[in-house]
């Protein structure tokens, strides 16, 4: 029997996370180091899993299976594709910095009502988000991915309600509530849509009499699977609507703001950078493997809120006065690029899509853990708090303006190609739909330089004269997110060679070839 490498991926952070939690309270410093070195751990095996990953080879490689629980056709069954890969290695990375960026953000801090953060149970949430994310990425049982795709919000409502971010303009009471609200409208969004998603998964299993993925494709090749066009119109529509509020989708994206405003910035990350991601990535392997006829039946609504996101969100990040809050409504507009690429049904946009989702992670975390770094020194998240801080700090300017550059994708940087592979696959097919969303790169352009020009350049305020530069830690944090923003903006090819592969198999799911061009190239 070969070494479940992917069981053991996803087992490690869940066994930090109970130790870390299991430490002495006294012991705070030894926890954070335990939390730490279980992450590294998990990014090494994250590695094994990459390098033992072969793109040419079969659909699902390194699979698990066993039995769980037959009487329901439930089983245990695991196996990653290139995409699965890829967002399985951005979820190992990031949580280290994470980690390492939050490394004060839950220590003891007495306040008027003498609230004491638990540090250990703040690292174990991190940890146990994290094993959560990754198996959802490696589930080839339907039901198996259900459960985790809902119990990730466990730990994430305690990380968002618990643990909240300390530059609060009002008193503790306030601050208190703000997170409660923000903490619960996470938790009510997501279980609503989870709740609808789990009557189409039995739904599911009345029409194919299993859970398997690989199974209903071998039955649906075999002509085996009859599914009435009404019958996968429905099924379609209860998982779209529980990963479109994941994602998040306008209209369902209220809750986002409040929770990456409330939460630290770490935290923050976790949210649009990993969590997020199980959303869009599950569009591609549920929604469109498990439903294609009808994926194409709703791409014309699907194509229309991913633009009103994509403008929407930039237009809502250009008039924002929350540091915070303007990252989360430009996420809410990089994800509405993300959803155009997977529903333009083309091989360039779906790739686009999924570097799009890598790409972001990264260029969100080196924002966010600025930002906070920032933040923090002020003790402030409004724009107008600041001015003048690249002449008193220098060096957390620099980073927090290519930070912003990536975010804007700026070429050169890694989200331009991800940005343009999604416009150019969708503007093959849907031309008037990729001109629409080239609004959001104009947006993009105004709510980045203005956000930089107001709290980085001008006179230097008086509360911010004496901000010291960033500190080696938080400079070990960001410096590698920039690295990688900067070498896969020259060099996206590692990336595309391990996703290609996968997209390749998603457009034949959906029966769809890309479209040809009008005038062929002279030969």
């Amino acid at each position: 029997m070969s070494f479940p490498l992917l069981t053991a991926t996803a087992a490690l952070p869940a066994a930090g996370a109970i130790l870390t939690a299991a430490v002495p309270a006294a012991r705070r410093t030894a926890a954070k180091w335990l939390a730490l070195l279980f992450s590294l751990a998990t990014l090494v095996l994250a590695g094994l899993v990459a390098v033992r990953f072969e793109p040419g080879g079969a659909r699902y490689q390194l699979t698990e299976s066993h039995e769980w629980i037959p009487d329901f056709g439930v089983s245990y069954q695991l196996g990653v594709d290139g995409i699965g890969v890829a967002l399985i290695a951005l979820t190992a990375l990031l949580i280290p910095f994470v980690i390492a960026a939050g490394w004060h953000d839950a220590d003891p801090l007495e306040t008027k009502s003498s609230r004491w953060r638990p540090t250990q149970g703040f690292f174990a949430l991190i940890l146990m988000v994290e094993a959560m994310v990754i198996i959802s990425f490696e589930a080839t049982d339907v039901f198996l991915f259900y459960i985790f795709f809902e119990a990730m919000l466990i730990p994430m409502y305690f990380l968002i309600g618990g643990f909240g971010d300390r530059a609060h303009s009002g008193s503790d009471e306030n601050a208190a509530a703000q997170r409660s609200y923000a903490a619960v409208k996470f938790l009510l969004y997501n279980l609503v849509g989870g709740l609808i998603m789990l009557a189409a998964v039995i739904g599911l299993y009345v029409v194919t009499g299993t859970f398997s993925l690989t199974e209903i494709a071998d039955l649906r090749a075999a002509g085996k699977i009859d599914m009435a066009a009404n019958t996968e119109r429905l099924l379609f529509l209860g998982f779209f609507f529980a990963f479109a509020v994941k994602a998040p989708l306008w209209p369902l994206h209220t809750w986002l703001p409040n929770a990456m405003g409330e939460a630290t910035a770490p935290v923050a990350v976790l949210i649009t950078a990993v969590v997020d991601k199980v959303g869009t990535f599950a569009m591609l392997r549920f929604c469109l493997g498990l439903f294609p006829e009808a994926s194409k039946w709703a791409t014309p609504v699907v194509l229309v809120l991913a633009l009103i996101s994509i403008v929407y969100g930039a237009l809502l990040a250009v008039g924002q006065r929350d540091i915070k809050r303007l990252v989360a409504y430009a996420s809410i507009s990089h994800f509405g690029f993300i959803i155009l690429g997977i529903f333009a049904m083309t091989s360039q946009g779906q790739s686009g899509a999924t570097l799009y989702m890598v790409n972001h992670g990264l260029s969100t975390a080196a924002l966010m853990l600025v930002a906070g770094f920032l933040i923090s020194r002020r003790g402030s998240r409004l724009i107008a708090d600041y001015g003048g801080v690249q002449k008193v700090a220098p060096v957390l300017a620099g980073t927090f303006l290519i930070g912003g550059l990536a975010t804007l994708s700026l070429p050169g940087l890694a989200p331009f190609v991800s940005e343009f592979l999604v416009l150019v696959g969708t503007f093959a097919r849907y031309p008037v739909v990729g001109v629409i969303a080239t609004v959001g790169i104009v947006l993009a352009a105004l709510y980045t330089l203005v956000l930089y020009q107001r709290t980085m350049t001008g006179p230097v305020k008086e509360e911010v004269r004496s901000m010291p530069d960033l500190r080696v830690r938080e400079l070990l944090v960001v410096a590698p997110l920039i690295a990688l923003l900067i070498f896969l903006g020259v060099y996206p090819k590692p990336l595309t060679e391990i996703v290609n592969p996968a997209v390749r198999h998603t457009m034949s799911d959906v029966h769809e070839k890309d479209p040809q061009p009008e005038v062929e190239a002279a030969k």
